[in-house]
């Protein structure tokens, strides 16, 4: 191994080769400007394993809001203007993991955190980022929430740090109940879910719902199962169909709703999906033809939303993302990035606590979507819309998912003054 001091020397004769290689070279250009430093985005994710497709898909979202920041020169601060830089942390789809990315996050000088795809893990980030900032004011963090829709998280166990920006569990409910209760001949539905805090807060508040707007539908089927760890989903799938029911209501997401769904087509099953995320990654191909006029989706925003504003927003995701399997596009995390390059403009500081009182009073608007943030609980607000599985080319269906030829027709658009829900939080703030 060279030392130190042989690396020195050849560094300066590089250097000194350099000056000489351009006569009068020092005298010629003018001094070069020192790029501002980023800002740090710290994407904490499952980026291997059966959730790695999510991740994957997540990234891309942020990446596209990140790079739209900086064409039009990045967040504009007294110091100058800064650029975001996305950097990601693989949580491998587990607590312990996100934690440690979390560590390693804050070593790497990264002060603005990003996940979502577990409400569990959400849960552990949130305490863990709360003792940090009480213990540490010096090196203070905080949570962007894109998925992670558990209620708890903006009611009980809401956070000064912590900001969701997608509908929780419950509000998304109450947006599929709005096409239940208008389904006259349902009479039978069949729940279930993936066995963690969201599963159980989707299936907690279908309970409730249905028995407030349709206490005539019964409900034939009741059961959660592993998160991540079911491979063949026939027995539930068989279940389903000799339950009678004619309607599953589901929260799963990823791979576990995937499976569910293609094995319920296979065993025969004829009956709705109401869904969460039934419209994409994998299940509208895997369901086919099975789903047409019975998938139905919940979402911030559909690629088929009737506007001029929402086609120019989704043909610029595609061209940014042309394969047919990377076409995975959220409106809400595009508003995230937005809302916290504003917030930053506002607070003219990267500082924890002025960010994040600045982000209590994001309010943006993109492609005709405007979202703002509720600062008792910092819930966002925005509209949702209800899709219904399609074929391509039919009336409303201009775009299709992942080349499967299946869109989603929007069937109902809630507004969000009726989205909108009470919170219970009581925030502790600093």
């Amino acid at each position: 191994m060279k030392s130190p001091f042989i690396w020195r020397r050849q560094a300066l004769k590089f250097a000194a080769a350099a000056l000489c290689a351009t006569p009068f070279a020092g005298l010629a250009q003018a001094p070069q400007s020192t790029p501002a430093a980023p800002i740090r985005l710290a994407l904490i994710e499952s980026m291997s394993g059966p959730f790695a497709n999510t991740g994957e898909a997540v990234f891309r979202n942020l990446l596209w809001a990140v790079e739209r920041v900086n064409a039009r020169g990045g967040v504009k601060l007294p110091g100058g203007a800064r650029p975001l830089q996305l950097d990601r942390y693989d949580s491998k789809g587990q607590n312990e993991e996100a934690l440690s990315a979390l560590r390693a996050a804050m070593d790497d000088g990264t002060r603005i955190v990003l996940q979502g795809n577990s409400s569990v893990t959400a849960a552990a980030l949130v305490d863990a980022i709360d003792k940090n900032n009480e213990r540490d004011p010096s090196r203070r963090a905080i949570f962007l929430n894109y998925s992670a829709v558990d209620p708890v998280l903006t009611n009980e166990r809401c956070s000064f740090w912590h900001f969701r920006f997608d509908a929780h569990a419950d509000m998304r409910v109450a947006a599929l109940m709005d096409v239940v209760k208008d389904d006259a001949a349902l009479k039978r539905v069949y729940l279930i879910g993936q066995d963690y805090s969201f599963g159980q807060a989707v299936l907690r508040e279908s309970r409730r719902q249905l028995g407030v707007q349709r206490p005539d539908v019964e409900i034939v089927g009741d059961e959660l199962h592993p998160m991540g760890k079911v491979k063949d989903f026939a027995p539930y799938a068989t279940k389903i169909l000799a339950s009678g029911a004619q309607a599953v209501v589901t929260g799963n997401w990823g791979n576990d709703l995937t499976l569910l769904v293609k094995a319920a087509r296979e065993a025969g099953f004829n009956g709705s999906f109401y869904t969460f995320y039934g419209n994409a990654l994998g299940a509208p191909a895997a369901i086919g033809d099975a789903g047409i006029g019975r998938v139905v989706a919940v979402a911030d925003w559909l690629p088929n939303v009737q506007t001029p504003q929402s086609e120019a927003f989704y043909r610029a995701f595609r061209t940014r993302f042309p394969r047919p399997a990377d076409d995975y596009v959220h409106m809400r995390m595009q508003l995230l990035v937005e809302s916290l390059a504003q917030a930053l403009e506002r607070a003219g500081s990267t500082e924890a606590v002025p960010l994040a009182r600045a982000l209590e009073q994001a309010d943006v608007s993109l492609y005709g979507q405007r979202g703002r943030m509720r600062a008792a609980d910092h819930q966002f607000q925005q509209q949702l819309v209800v899709g219904v599985m399609d074929k391509q080319g039919r009336p409303g269906v201009q775009f299709d998912v992942e080349g499967s030829g299946y869109g989603f027709r929007v069937i109902k658009t809630i507004a969000p003054e009726r989205a909108e829900q009470p919170t219970s939080c009581k925030m502790k703030r600093p």
